[in-house]
């Protein structure tokens, strides 16, 4: 497994350059980009201290990309995958058929850019169940928006990978399965959050139930005492049992990226970098 960081873990005032130099320096091996729009909009991400940078947006072209790709070789730091928090505000199951449209419009951005930097994975939420926007309309309206996107992901040999998070759907490792395999598409598989389970089930048995559908994997860690929002903590900071989740992953034979998503520090944001990367080659080597 490598070492991997999500660029939300870096200072948003850093270039693109910077956060590269950053990354790199910190000792990661590959880097997660997040897809944002031009204006900054508060999401259940900003709660978390997670804040965009307009590094990659929207409206950027083929050779904004590619300006991109040129700044991660020259770092010898692949670019992963790309994420986004634009489908909190554009989910795939609104009731509103526009702004549907908007969210798989935004994952096709995302496709684009991801093959120009050469990585192989974006990650899509698959939904935001709310009390006006019911669960099974949802599961509906979601596995529709990707069965209309795989054709497009795999003409550009691009995973999407769906995303377990506190979106009030798909809390279980038995329903997640059922749900991707209904869709029964190679190129729809799932990218699991190890510390968004926590509060709610065990990431080992998340692991063994979902197996080779799993492509890509974000490293947080949550205090189940404080069991809010607000009880994510730095890598092995909290309740996690990482010797049981590295085993189990090594049993499903995933080799991937371990990627942090995390808030940086308040102070010396930077140092987050470096105590992160530590604390993921202790994780890689606990089992």
């Amino acid at each position: 497994m490598k070492i991997g960081i999500n660029s939300w873990t870096l200072p948003t005032n850093l270039t693109i350059e910077e956060t590269f130099k950053a990354a790199k320096e910190a000792g990661f091996e590959t880097i997660e980009l997040n897809m944002a729009e031009e204006v900054k909009h508060d999401t259940i991400v900003s709660e978390l201290g997670l804040e965009d940078s307009p590094h990659v947006t929207l409206n950027m072209k083929e050779a904004d990309f590619a300006a991109i790709k040129r700044v991660s070789d020259h770092y010898q730091l692949p670019i992963s995958s790309v994420a986004t928090a634009l489908h909190w505000k554009y989910p795939l199951n609104s009731p509103d058929p526009t702004i549907r449209e908007q969210g798989k419009e935004v994952a096709r951005r995302m496709i684009d850019a991801c093959q120009i930097f050469g990585g192989d994975t974006v990650l899509i939420v698959p939904g935001v169940v709310t009390a006006e926007n019911d669960y099974e309309t949802c599961y509906r309206l979601s596995q529709e928006a990707f069965r209309e996107l795989a054709p497009y992901a795999e003409k550009k040999g691009i995973v999407i990978g769906v995303e377990n998070v506190w979106n009030k759907f798909l809390y279980s490792p038995l329903e997640m399965r059922q749900f991707i395999d209904e869709i029964a598409h190679p190129f729809i598989r799932i990218y699991f959050d190890a510390g968004n389970v926590l509060q709610f089930g065990f990431p080992d048995q998340w692991v063994k139930i979902l197996g080779k559908r799993i492509v890509k994997v974000h490293v947080k860690d949550f205090s189940t005492n404080i069991g809010n929002i607000t009880g994510f903590t730095p890598l092995l900071a909290g309740d996690l049992d990482w010797p049981k989740l590295v085993s189990a992953l090594k049993e499903v034979g995933y080799d991937g990226p371990l990627t942090a998503e995390l808030s940086p520090y308040r102070e010396a944001p930077l140092q987050l970098a470096k105590d992160t990367m530590k604390a993921i080659d202790i994780i890689i080597n606990l089992a």
